[in-house]
């Protein structure tokens, strides 16, 4: 069973339901037996910028920040996965930007997150492409075109 807190820190407009923030989370998190309990924060500019400063040394908000729990299984007795930080107004940008349809580049941040939290990285381009090529399958399952499209 998946265990979603949801906590909205932006007064960005548009955001998407709890309900398809819990879909888009059950279908990345389908391949994980365990039950898993995590949280996703919607953040303004000025947060996203903080913590992308404190945690990444980087200058500028990012679309999502991937927390994974980092805690012993016997000293927690919940399945805390960890916690998913989404900039909202980046989002919104991105989308703009990117010619993208907004409800499908939520999906896939929402879901590029939730595999960071799996373990799932993108530093070298095996890791890149064993992760890209998942997202891109559950996208398509979603209805959703492929993110890196342009990309190539």
């Amino acid at each position: 069973m998946l265990e979603l807190d949801l906590q909205i820190a932006s007064d960005a407009g548009d955001l998407p339901s709890e309900a398809q923030f819990f879909n888009w989370c059950e279908v990345a998190l389908r391949q994980r037996s365990a039950d898993s309990e995590l949280t996703i924060r919607l953040v303004d500019e000025a947060e996203g910028l903080e913590l992308n400063h404190t945690y990444r040394q980087r200058e500028y908000a990012t679309n999502v920040l991937s927390f994974p729990a980092d805690v012993p299984d016997e000293m927690l007795d919940i399945p805390l996965l960890g916690d998913l930080v989404i900039c909202a107004p980046v989002v919104t940008r991105e989308a703009m930007e990117q010619g993208k349809d907004l409800t499908a580049h939520w999906a896939h941040l929402v879901i590029h997150g939730c595999l960071h939290l799996l373990g799932y990285d993108h530093i070298e381009d095996a890791q890149a492409e064993e992760m890209e090529t998942l997202e891109r399958k559950l996208l398509a399952e979603l209805g959703h075109p492929d993110p890196y499209a342009d990309d190539e």
